[in-house]
């Protein structure tokens, strides 16, 4: 089977077609592209220009999210709008969900090359589709593609993404936790002309909506889809009409052209090398209970990253994703981390990317597989390892370190899907929005943000509790942060949160689960930093909730409540909660940064102000020490971190080599590369110079090992034998000189300590 990077993606039968360059790409001679643009543009123009596309872009996506009747639009902002040049090189995508854009331009080149001849691409026209193996994250992520003319040319693509509220499948909503294959779950549309010569095709229209629960609310979101590209269309054309189409194109082509410039300018700064994540996903179908491994390698060469899944497990159930899906995910942290400073303008680095995963697995998954929960487990497990490899990538440079930041909250989607009938009579189903309150995760300069979102989605926001009731025949008892969920470290992660509901209004909700990362830490901390909480579901049968009520006594936690506690699955199915049973989810936390014994005690003492560490977590992780009136002793603090670090040593001290040569590198916060006998690279400790072994060989293999269980890593984390089979383990590698701690790994325990860092020097 031929490598992806040998291909294009997948078509929608399960074919590989060959890979063609933008610049290559097969089209009709029926269609025209504009491809002449000025090469000087004076820099004032070409800022007002630019800033003009932006806004047209922004503009975009706020059209879609007022007109859409979709609180999936309104408050999760599950959309994203692009816009892209005639051969679908990316000018801009916006700063909603951002991995939707990420897979347009395979979109694009698809139509480009399999409808320009037949039935055509006119002027008026607009493309629908939901195929995975074409390029949508999954079936409900619906594209609306909108070639933009001018004088008979194509001069651009306007397009779209939206999460539909339901388009078929075995399960309302379309998230489909126990599908086995692709025929279990929603309706799959190649590109297709559903708009021609500015009109809906109602026969295709038909055809798209006849598989949904919920046509008329499908019918407005695929209209607020087409009333944002009519939008973008026409504030496009104006631009060109003010300024010429060969001006607003040499803007577009200098966007592309200067991002490309920073992008090489930051390569430039940094190491070849090789850097490598692992994480795991839990259960691929109901009563699974098996860990599903997932690897994420990125190469450096010069100007060229690479990106590979190879060693990540076979696909299987239903957590799958597509090659496209995937690469959308990953393209998130490229974006975030690499092109931040060039306005979510990630086409020219993409010049220099390749992404190479094997075809067959999880991340990477052939038609038929089931990828309807996609983005809950499989593309969230491949963009959130991407943070960590690329952010250890740019380390090195001291002036990039200040951009990287640790896995976030929600790094598995822990998705509630319920339905039923509604306060009104009418049947619904939905996912509950909550989690994507998140959290972000720390920083290599601070802590993160505690609830501030998902890093995908920049400006997403946690929903109003009354929209959600006022939406839904739900009642609220509490949504609220949590203590020691964030990952402690020298920066600790933001904290999550957790939502806490009974039914209102309504005789009975139905339910799923759908979940990982609820006995594996996904929020894993970085260089020395620990892991957040996981994901966790409460359920209470029969509990007093109601006569609380009454009696005008509100829980604040489901602790405080009498009643069954019901051990939910991962994949539980149809199990109904009643007006009296309490249900609760709670998300992931963001992973800590550095060794949570270089915290400063003042921080120490402000995270106990704020309740966002309990006592206990500061004694045991932060290794504070108390005075009879509950304030930090300082002194005895330190004195206490001075004889863990020396425990730590196990009586190696005195039997390590110091090396006394020039420092080349600093790779981690606490990992360096100095110069050994006879002048040759040595991984070292940054704080001791401590010899960890020569720089070809796993740093890891040079530190003391201590293997913990996970649940001592973070408080809220519990007994993985809930879900799960296999042996969790909390890795941590010291420096045998010092007893600093260099980093930690959460780790499936049979598998060998992961040789994260590779660097050619």
């Amino acid at each position: 089977m031929p490598r992806i990077s040998e291909m294009a993606d997948t078509n929608f039968d399960g074919i590989a077609q060959p890979y063609v360059p933008p610049a290559k790409l097969q089209i009709s001679d029926k269609l025209r592209l504009h491809q002449v643009w000025d090469e000087n543009i004076d820099p004032v123009t070409y800022e007002v220009i630019r800033h003009n596309l932006w806004n047209i872009n922004e503009e975009h996506g706020a059209t879609i999210q007022r007109i859409s009747g979709s609180p999936i639009a309104m408050y999760a902002l599950d959309l994203n709008p692009s816009i892209l040049t005639e051969d679908a090189e990316f000018v801009y995508f916006g700063p909603y969900m951002q991995y939707m854009s990420g897979v347009t331009d395979t979109q694009v080149k698809w139509t480009l090359e399999n409808r320009s001849d037949n039935p055509g691409i006119n002027e008026g026209d607009m493309y629908l589709a939901n195929d995975p193996w074409v390029g949508a994250a999954h079936q409900m992520d619906v594209v609306l593609l909108c070639p933009v003319f001018w004088e008979g040319e194509l001069f651009c693509w306007i397009t779209n993404c939206l999460h539909q509220y339901d388009v078929g499948g075995i399960t309302p909503g379309s998230f489909c936790p126990s599908a086995e294959s692709a025929f279990d779950e929603g309706i799959l549309i190649p590109p297709i002309k559903i708009i021609e010569n500015d009109v809906i095709r109602s026969d295709i229209e038909d055809l798209y909506l006849r598989s949904s629960r919920k046509p008329a609310l499908v019918a407005l979101d695929f209209r607020a889809q087409m009333a944002g590209n009519t939008s973008a269309r026409k504030r496009m054309l104006e631009l060109i009409r003010r300024y010429g189409p060969k001006t607003v194109k040499g803007v577009m082509k200098q966007i592309i052209n200067n991002a490309e410039t920073a992008f090489i300018a930051k390569m430039d700064r940094l190491p070849d090398g090789v850097w490598q994540e692992r994480t795991y996903v839990e259960g691929c179908r109901p009563g699974d209970r098996r860990t599903h491994r997932v690897i994420l390698t990125v190469r450096k060469e010069g100007h060229k990253l690479t990106f590979y899944n190879e060693g990540t497990a076979e696909q299987d159930g239903a957590m799958n994703a597509t090659y496209s899906g995937w690469r959308g995910s990953v393209m998130v942290a490229i974006n975030e981390l690499l092109c931040w400073d060039q306005y979510f303008a990630v086409g020219g680095a993409l010049r220099h990317i390749e992404f190479d995963p094997t075809p067959g697995t999880f991340t990477c998954a052939n038609y038929p597989a089931s990828v309807s929960t996609a983005p809950v487990q499989a593309m969230e497990i491949s963009l959130y390892p991407a943070y960590n490899a690329l952010s250890k990538m740019i380390y090195p440079d001291e002036d990039m370190r200040r951009d990287i930041f640790c896995i976030g909250g929600t790094s598995q989607w822990p998705a509630t899907i319920f339905r039923g009938i509604d306060q009104w009579g009418e049947q619904y189903g939905y996912l509950l929005i909550d989690p994507i309150g998140g959290a972000i995760g720390a920083f290599a300069i601070g802590d993160g943000i505690n609830t501030g979102g998902q890093a995908r989605t920049p400006i997403c926001q946690l929903p109003n509790i009354e929209h959600t009731e006022q939406s839904f025949p739900l009642l609220f008892l509490y949504r609220k942060e949590l203590p020691d969920s964030g990952g402690a470290g020298k920066y600790r992660g933001g904290l999550s949160a957790e939502s806490c509901f009974i039914p209102h209004n309504t005789d009975v909700i139905t339910q799923d689960t759908l979940s990982s990362g609820n006995a594996t830490p996904t929020s894993p901390g970085m260089m020395g930093g620990y892991p957040a909480a996981t994901n966790k579901y409460t359920f209470i049968k029969d509990s007093d909730i109601l006569d609380r009520m009454g009696a005008r006594e509100m829980p604040d936690d489901t602790a405080d409540l009498k009643g069954k506690r019901v051990t939910l699955g991962l994949r539980e199915q149809n199990f109904t909660q009643a007006p009296n049973d309490v249900y609760a989810v709670r998300w992931t936390g963001g992973g800590g940064f550095g060794d949570p014994m270089d915290r400063d005690i003042e921080d120490i003492e402000a995270d106990l102000e704020a309740m966002a560490v309990t006592p206990g977590a500061a004694r045991t992780i932060y290794g504070a020490v108390f005075k009879p009136d509950g304030t930090i002793d300082k002194n005895a603090t330190q004195e206490h971190r001075a004889a863990i670090r020396k425990k730590r040593l196990n009586g190696a001290n005195g039997k390590t080599r110091k090396l006394d040569g020039e420092l080349v590198l600093q790779a981690t916060e606490y990992l360096s590369v100095r110069r050994g006998g006879g002048g040759a690279n040595h991984w070292a400790c940054a704080k001791c110079a401590t010899d960890l072994g020569p720089i070809e060989g796993n740093y890891k293999l040079g530190c003391l090992r201590e293997d913990r269980p996970v649940s001592e890593s973070n408080p809220l984390i519990g007994d993985t034998k809930d879900h799960i089979d296999d042996e969790v383990v909390f890795r941590q590698f010291y420096c045998p000189g010092c007893g600093t701690l260099i980093e930690n790994e959460v780790s499936i325990a049979s598998d060998p300590p992961l040789m994260d860092i590779s660097i050619a020097l």
